[in-house]
């Protein structure tokens, strides 16, 4: 069967895409090795921050904006809710880059954002404890997302909207033809225009099957749930990030009574999406690491309740890959999100429908550019 744009791959980014495609005329399918949302890829966890004083770089704050805009449109078509705007609160040292960046965006950009002395953070949240020369940048209006909701939501849209699914169904290669290209998978092969991959970790051994080299690096991460009080409740507590000199920590609130959940963003192991998965507790360091920072910053929460591993997919630079694939601009490419994509996902769902009918996106950075790793 023939196809405007076949989307490889149906978490975040491609049932975005997939949504976005089928809204806009075109006849698409989105194939997935499981049933999204599952727990195999890069957003199972319950929750991701959205903030939009942008840490990372100001390229990024008008995507942010803009996949705002489009979560809480979808928030309406769907009636599910989608965010939950609790607040983060960024710690770092004045002059860190990250702070000066997130500083710096909420003035470019007129975003709400409150600079924080050690003492009015710790008497806002008396129970974080904090060293002497780390400040916060307080961002009221963001918060965080419901991961499998925004999931099943672009699921149902797209649906709506008449995309097909082929789910627990393997891509085993994809084939150019110069007049279209070819996708062969465990159920048969289907042909289209354009096709779109986010597979999100295991982009680095599905695209250097098609020949497209890419020095992506799949990573284990790891998060976990401890008891908290009353006090880390999501109406009394915010998300938040901590930026250390060696380490980078972020968290959420007590949410439902489901415990304080943290995780570590820099560190984790390499690993291949194909091979064994190990479980939280497989390290010392994924328990070890996060009681430590409790210990440093939060001493009233201790006990674990429960953790999770997941999968980054990391680029060298950390900033995404979006763009045609250089042996063809009929294949795009989403990959390399590197821990901090999902809260773009309904925005570059928008924008990779709009590359896969040759349109151009104000929203698409150069820094997401493949040629900067093509030499």
């Amino acid at each position: 069967m023939h196809f405007d744009t076949i989307i490889i791959g149906g978490g975040s980014m491609g049932m975005s895409a997939g949504y976005f495609s089928a809204k806009n005329g075109k006849q698409t399918l989105i194939i997935d090795r499981y049933e999204p949302p599952h727990h195999y890829g890069s957003h199972h966890g319950n929750t991701r921050i959205i903030r939009y004083a942008y840490g990372e770089g100001l390229d990024y704050v008008p995507l942010a904006l803009r996949a705002k805009e489009l979560w809480q449109e979808a928030e309406m078509l769907t009636q599910r809710r989608l965010i939950s705007a609790v607040g983060v609160l960024n710690i770092g040292c004045q002059d860190d880059i990250f702070m000066k960046n997130i500083i710096q965006s909420a003035k470019d950009f007129n975003l709400p954002l409150v600079v924080m002395t050690k003492e009015e953070i710790e008497k806002k949240w008396p129970t974080i404890h904090l060293q002497q020369q780390q400040i916060g940048c307080y961002e009221p209006s963001a918060g965080y997302l419901h991961v499998e909701d925004c999931i099943a939501a672009y699921k149902d849209l797209a649906q709506l909207e008449g995309a097909y699914f082929s789910f627990n169904n393997t891509v085993l290669k994809i084939e150019q033809q110069p007049q279209h290209i070819v996708v062969h998978t465990t159920k048969g092969h289907f042909t289209a225009d354009h096709i779109i991959v986010t597979v999100g970790a295991w982009a680095h051994h599905f695209l250097q099957e098609a020949t497209i080299q890419l020095p992506l690096t799949p990573l284990r991460k790891t998060f976990a749930w401890f008891e908290a009080s009353e006090h880390f409740s999501e109406e009394k507590f915010p998300c938040f990030s901590f930026i250390e000199q060696n380490a980078t920590y972020y968290g959420f609130p007590n949410i439902d009574g489901t415990g304080l959940k943290i995780g570590r963003h820099d560190g984790g192991q390499p690993m291949d999406p194909r091979g064994k998965r190990h479980d939280f507790g497989s390290y010392i360091e994924d328990e070890g690491d996060l009681v430590h920072f409790l210990k440093r910053y939060m001493p009233s929460v201790s006990k674990l309740i429960d953790g999770q591993a997941c999968m980054y997919s990391m680029t060298p630079d950390e900033d995404f890959i979006i763009d045609y694939a250089p042996t063809s601009k009929r294949i795009i490419i989403a990959a390399g999100f590197s821990g901090h994509g999902f809260k773009f996902a309904s925005a570059i769902g928008e924008l990779l429908s709009q590359l896969a009918n040759d349109e151009k996106s104000p929203f698409l950075s150069p820094r997401f550019a493949i040629n900067r790793f093509i030499t």
